[in-house]
């Protein structure tokens, strides 16, 4: 039994994680903590935790006072830039922490930097936190008292491809992604750009040849490949509240039989993973909820191409749900402890 805190815990991501934490069977106690709630009652905050979490009352997110708190695991729901202030006292105070947000995210500060639009606060750090996809990620992390959670959209795409890309089973080249998400993916934000009057009935592409998760997919697939590669990679935004889709489209001499074996070798009989039959396309509506990808392949004998689907939950596979999943490998713990 463990004493768990969630700082950033009013956010989608966070309001996931209370309420798969409040009935986790391992959490012995469990702690929020918020920038901008302090003092207030979870159930105040979010109506929807009413009867699972009343008695949570969101602590002042001060970093020199949450060190001192007495809580073992620490997850970080907060915006990039803000976390490795939060991450760096807790981990030297002897905390486990599992950082949602990108700040660990990537081994280079350039990187960093390029994609974000700011210098990375500790540098140094980059290379030592593990990126850790479970179903995908190699030995050696479960030591780490810093874990780096993946993003969303990164989950979606690096699920079905990092076992492909080890194997050789596909080239690396001239790999194109598309990738639609739920609203809840750009998180909480009062702006009307995200309101419902201008979200319903539209579908956008953003983040043109430089969405930031871009940098995430592409330094993975290189160390997977052992070689820099390059993608096309473009998001979506569209009228639903949760779930990411992504089609990724290969060219590719054989069929999907090396891909399925390949995948079956990799993923086995892992909870975290539904392979579909080849050419049916995952749905969205089948994993809301859920701490899974599904995925499939489809052989286009007319371009030659091999299109690869899946879909997620962006706030369970992609972040609550994974982070959680995180923790139990980490603890030892069963792996879908408190998880459907």
């Amino acid at each position: 039994m463990k004493k768990i805190g969630i700082i950033g815990a009013s956010g989608y991501s966070g309001e996931v994680l209370v309420e798969i934490l409040a009935g986790h069977p391992k959490v012995k106690d469990l702690q929020v903590a918020s920038r901008t709630h302090a003092g207030k009652r979870i159930d105040q905050v979010l109506p929807r935790l009413a009867g699972l979490a009343n008695d949570l009352v969101f602590m002042e997110a001060d970093p020199n006072s949450l060190v001192k708190a007495d809580v073992d695991v620490w997850f970080l729901a907060l915006p990039h830039g803000v976390s490795s202030a939060y991450a760096l006292p807790l981990v030297e105070a002897g905390k486990l922490v599992i950082d949602l947000s990108a700040d660990f995210r990537l081994n280079s500060g350039e990187t960093y930097a390029a994609y974000y639009g700011q210098a990375h606060p500790a540098p140094d750090w980059l290379q030592k936190v593990p990126y850790v996809l479970p179903e995908v990620a190699l030995p050696g992390w479960r030591k780490a008292s810093l874990i780096a959670s993946p993003g969303c959209y990164p989950t979606s795409i690096l699920m079905p491809l990092l076992p492909l890309v080890r194997e050789k089973v596909l080239s690396t080249e001239n790999i194109v992604i598309h990738s639609m998400s739920g609203v809840s993916g750009a998180g909480k934000k009062e702006a009307l750009f995200y309101s419902f009057c201008e979200r319903s009935e539209s579908v956008l592409a953003y983040g043109l040849g430089r969405h930031r998760h871009l940098a995430e997919i592409e330094e993975q697939l290189g160390m997977a490949a052992r070689k820099a590669v390059m993608v096309q990679f473009t998001p979506h935004l569209v009228p639903m509240m949760r779930g990411i889709a992504s089609t990724i489209v290969i060219p590719c001499a054989g069929g999907t039989e090396a891909a399925y074996a390949s995948w079956e070798k990799a993923f086995g009989k892992k909870r975290g993973v539904n392979l579909l039959e080849a050419g049916q396309s995952p749905d969205t509506r089948n994993v809301i909820g859920r701490n899974r990808v599904e995925l499939s392949a489809f052989k286009d004998e007319r371009t030659g191409n091999l299109l690869i689907t899946s879909a997620i939950d962006n706030l369970m596979k992609g972040a609550g749900g994974q982070a959680v999943q995180i923790m139990n490998l980490r603890l030892g713990w069963p792996e879908f402890a408190g998880l459907r």
